[in-house]
């Protein structure tokens, strides 16, 4: 038994140690927001915080999580309370397909939560391992910018 704390909830999985934190999130927690995109920790559709730091889940073991905080995107922010960056993405109508935004929307969250008015270069550099097949990489910085500007104004 491996014990993750997942989104606030203590969970005792029955996994291996070195199932992938995505595949005991999405099959065993039953948290499908986090995505499988490529599997090798390139795309950063399965992007989750631990400790509050962006990861791909996809090739980080479960081992790696033991005694850490486990977010998904279902634990950013409470429904009737959206995260900023939630907010702006609808606001900036950024998604088409939308398969890759929760790991864009988590990568960029713990952009802001470490630096809460980033440059354009600190959001290229946080965002450039995140890949969006649509293209939708300017209202992406948008959004960004405009949830860091809530937030500094909050």
């Amino acid at each position: 038994m491996i014990a993750l704390h997942i989104n606030g909830v203590r969970h005792e999985l029955d996994v291996p140690g070195d199932m992938p934190i995505l595949w005991a999130v999405r099959d065993v927690v039953g948290l499908t927001g986090t995505k499988f995109g490529c599997g090798v920790a390139q795309c950063g559709a399965c992007t989750v915080h631990l400790d509050g730091t962006a990861i791909r889940s996809c090739v980080t073991p479960v081992s790696a999580a033991v005694g850490k905080h486990i977010t998904t995107i279902e634990g950013l922010a409470p429904a009737d309370r959206p995260h900023p960056l939630q907010v702006a993405w609808v606001a900036d109508q950024v998604p088409q397909c939308g398969y890759c935004q929760s790991g864009q929307i988590m990568s960029a969250a713990a952009l802001i939560a470490k630096t809460p008015n980033p440059s354009d270069a600190q959001i290229h550099a946080a965002m450039s391992g995140n890949i969006c097949r649509c293209g939708c990489y300017e209202r992406i910085n948008g959004a960004i910018r405009r949830a860091a500007k809530a937030g500094s104004e909050a």
